[in-house]
């Protein structure tokens, strides 16, 4: 167990560096053009079309997404959502299906003026991949976070595909959350005047 710190430390770096960023038509991108691209339609959604960016995950990765939903609503001003209420999340699993639980509200209230953001460690959690399907069908900006399997069922199907080839739960957690601060503080700095 000698450097173990160091080593994970290391692995998180070295895999978030090479991370395989894409789009919907499966172009590679560089980190740092979907950073640009994100940023770019968060600007759009706050400035042009006052949407709003809904984000979704389970388990961490719904901490996460409540976590980003603040922080993008009052660091950077843009309007977000998720559903995270006990009395949605237990009524849509119960009434209708815990596959549904996002799906269901995305088809009420998600438009092309929104974007979506679905956040799964495997890529393959059934109600995030029916989310990031109902968001493209109403013509929201997908974006989809994944690691774990390099074919998983979400790495291809956002508008904008991050993808961290780490292998265990906490590794890829722990890439997601960098990536997804990553992201809003991109946002900050190019156009709110920095990070804070």
């Amino acid at each position: 167990m000698n450097d173990y710190a160091a080593g994970y430390f290391e692995l998180i770096y070295k895999k978030l560096s090479h991370m395989d960023v894409t789009d919907r038509e499966g172009r590679c991108l560089s980190v740092d053009e979907g950073l640009e691209l994100w940023a770019e339609q968060a600007r759009h959604v706050k400035e042009d079309t006052d949407g709003l960016i809904f984000f979704c995950g389970n388990g961490a990765s719904a901490s996460m997404a409540e976590h980003m939903s603040h922080d993008w609503f009052q660091n950077a001003v843009v309007n977000t959502t998720t559903c995270a209420e006990i009395s949605h999340v237990t009524a849509i699993s119960n009434d209708i299906g815990y596959e549904d639980v996002y799906a269901y509200r995305i088809r009420r209230i998600i438009s092309d003026k929104d974007i979506v953001v679905g956040i799964s460690s495997s890529g393959n959690s059934p109600n995030i991949v029916k989310a990031i399907s109902a968001a493209n069908e109403n013509g929201a900006f997908t974006i989809t976070l994944s690691g774990k399997k390099p074919d998983n069922e979400m790495r291809g199907m956002g508008n904008l595909n991050f993808y961290v080839p780490l292998e265990t739960y906490g590794e890829v957690e722990s890439a997601h959350a960098v990536l997804l601060h990553g992201a809003l503080d991109y946002f900050l700095d190019k156009y709110m005047g920095g990070r804070h």
